[in-house]
């Protein structure tokens, strides 16, 4: 079915960071992304999307992998191509974890967190994890097909205070 009303079709997650100070552990932020089928959308993730992967079918590609937040620029970007995916997903959650390998960390212990979603030239949502400082991970962007099965863009911000494996449960709850 034909619309005038166009919905996200491919986007980008940029994630950024200031790296540890000299003599301090690194800090290790990263994207996740879970995709939902739409039997479920609030269920179980039919699967992950994170470092040394990407998506079964191509859709979702983690195109940068920090582990210190040094360099210039985005440190993480993941690059979602919504219109590409299946109908049988109906929602996709983006979420950031730090990596608790050198000891407990919040966002709020992490200089300068910046993640910003981005259709071509035009900024989505953009935020700093000020809102969270005392979590260690949290989830950030939703995607979600509408009636039209078009997909729409909703904002969000909600902190966990959890290890990696147990956000990834949790993220679209």
């Amino acid at each position: 079915m034909s619309t005038f009303n166009k919905g996200i079709e491919k986007v980008v997650v940029a994630l950024g960071w200031d790296p540890s100070p000299i003599g301090e552990p690194d800090i290790d932020l990263d994207l996740i992304a879970a995709t939902y089928p739409a039997d479920a959308p609030h269920g179980e993730p039919a699967y992950l999307v994170h470092f040394d992967s990407r998506s079964p079918d191509g859709t979702i590609t983690l195109n940068r992998d920090s582990r210190t937040g040094q360099g210039f620029g985005d440190d993480e970007v993941m690059t979602l191509e919504l219109e590409r995916l299946s109908e049988r997903y109906a929602r996709v959650v983006v979420g950031v974890v730090i990596q608790q390998a050198h000891g407990r960390k919040v966002f709020g212990e992490v200089a300068n967190t910046l993640i910003e979603v981005r259709e071509g030239y035009t900024r989505l949502a953009r935020n700093d994890f000020a809102g969270v400082p005392d979590a260690t991970a949290a989830a950030c962007a939703e995607f979600a097909r509408d009636a039209s099965g078009e997909w729409r863009f909703q904002p969000v911000l909600r902190g966990f205070d959890t290890d990696p494996d147990e956000f990834t449960r949790l993220m679209g709850a």
